[in-house]
């Protein structure tokens, strides 16, 4: 059984750093910009094409160069060779025509002879080095032209036979050659880095200046994204500028469509305004209309309590009939107080005291639902802010009963104000009840919204209670937010101090 191997926690040496992942991203092409890439394969092609322009020409130039030195060395070749051919002894200074530099010895028996090179249009006789002795000793005339490098030079030799079995061997150095094509090397690297430098400078250029539209679209697409395009009305009027709409070209063509994009959105928008704005005075207009008849109906039934002697049945009856129309009545206020808000009808701010309105609402819960535990969290200094007081007493009103009604008997709920470092007052409200199911927050604001199995899924909700102090708060400048888990859910109203 192998034993057990500990495992312990990675340190920070084994996250990436910044040099990796900028490294990471330079090695995943699908991470590069659309720019960088035309520009690297731009300049990838040049240089593929100027590495074989140069590769082609100083090919061609070593061939030539090395093809008139071999023609040289054979003329030299024969020269000394005719030199040995007029008798001994072997002299190559006796040679004319010979070459700066060309090289002449004679090898007997295997043995090297002295070597003869011309300097200044003169043969002179050079000392023999072992090391060029050997190198020369290994040139057969079965060889053709070879190289090798003595101690004086680079040389291109021959060695040419004779009837007794002696051979001349013959050289010409390689210098002015090589120097040649080391000049024609470094002509070739500078005027292809000079090139490839310069097309991707312009080809930055040319290529930032093509895709600028696309910048635009990207510009215009970006502030489409920030607006609010959810709720209220929206007045779409952005879109792609003439220059990045042009039919010609391909970005040209993605600005026209995108444009056209926009347009039928906001036709979509412009639709769903008018038919938001028709239901929402369809509900207004009924919600007035309905509270004529619920007050009679409400008048009729205490008229019929007073004047008639009910059976404990009639009596139940009229009782049920009494609630639900006091049910309905608070439906349609609330439906009421949502199409004043829809309307954007200005709000009276006064001085409102905080404290004293978080006090009294609380007070008033407290006596409403009794098996609940209200709890204050109150700050000694008062709070006073520029508020709409029947608006703010709402809020609260509707954030408690909705804590009331959806957690059971004994939870405790807390009501806390305290000023933010953003210059807001928060006032939160918090239970620590079951919470809320996470799939049912993010509609939780939404009018007539409600999860049947939130919390503890009590009935006779409306699902306007929390969709009314949205309303309310945003009226205000103001937000509300929830955080909900198993045992303590937290609703929070931030409202500016001024």
């Amino acid at each position: 059984m192998p034993p057990p191997t500990l495992s312990r926690p990675s340190s920070g040496r084994d996250q990436p750093t910044g040099k990796d992942s900028m490294l990471g991203n330079v090695l995943h092409l699908s991470r590069w910009s659309l720019r960088s890439k035309m520009v690297v394969a731009t300049v990838g092609l040049l240089t593929v094409i100027c590495f074989v322009v140069g590769a082609v020409c100083y090919a061609s130039m070593s061939i030539s160069l090395y093809n008139q030195l071999d023609r040289s060395l054979i003329d030299a070749s024969n020269r000394v060779t005719n030199t040995y051919r007029s008798g001994p002894p072997f002299d190559g200074s006796q040679t004319l025509g010979l070459g700066v530099g060309t090289l002449s010895t004679l090898v007997q028996n295997g043995r090297v002879g002295i070597i003869n090179v011309v300097s200044d249009s003169r043969s002179s006789t050079q000392a023999t080095p072992k090391e060029d002795v050997d190198a020369l000793a290994s040139i057969r005339p079965s060889d053709r032209i070879v190289n090798r490098t003595l101690s004086f030079g680079e040389y291109r030799l021959i060695a040419a036979p004779q009837a007794n079995g002696d051979f001349v061997i013959t050289g010409v150095p390689t210098h002015d050659a090589d120097e040649i094509l080391t000049a024609l090397l470094a002509t070739i690297i500078f005027v292809s880095a000079s090139g490839i430098l310069t097309v991707g400078l312009l080809a930055t250029v040319i290529i930032r200046r093509a895709m600028s539209p696309l910048n635009q679209l990207a510009a215009v697409a970006m502030r489409v994204s920030r607006l609010p395009l959810d709720e209220g009305e929206v007045k779409l009027a952005e879109r792609a500028p003439d220059s990045a709409t042009n039919p010609h070209t391909e970005v040209g063509t993605v600005g026209m469509a995108l444009n056209k994009m926009l347009d039928n959105v906001a036709s979509a928008l412009q639709s769903r305004q008018r038919s938001e704005t028709k239901v929402r005075q369809f509900v207004a207009d009924a919600s007035h209309e309905l509270r004529t008849p619920l007050t009679a109906i409400r008048g009729y039934t205490e008229m019929i309590r007073m004047t008639e002697q009910l059976s404990p049945t009639g009596e139940k009856s009229l009782s049920r009939v009494e609630s639900q129309s006091k049910r309905m009545t608070s439906m349609v206020q609330d439906l009421l107080t949502l199409a004043r808000l829809d309307e954007g009808r200005p709000l009276e701010l006064k001085d409102t005291e905080m404290t004293q309105v978080v006090v009294e609402t609380v007070n008033d819960m407290k006596v409403a639902v009794p098996d609940h535990h209200w709890q204050l969290d109150l700050p000694s200094d008062p709070f006073i802010i520029k508020a709409d007081p029947g608006g703010v007493r709402q809020v609260l009103l509707n954030l408690l009963a909705n804590a009331g009604k959806h957690t059971e008997p004994g939870t405790t709920v807390t009501t806390s104000l305290r000023a933010t470092e953003e210059g807001m007052l928060q006032l939160s409200v918090a239970d620590n009840g079951p919470g809320i199911p996470e799939k049912f927050r993010a509609q939780i604001f939404d009018r007539f919204a409600r999860a049947d199995a939130a919390r503890s899924g009590h009935d006779g909700t409306t699902g306007l209670g929390l969709s009314i102090v949205q309303a309310i708060v945003q009226a205000h400048g103001g937000t509300v937010s929830v955080d909900s888990a198993p045992g303590r859910t937290v609703f929070r109203v931030d409202l500016p101090r001024h």
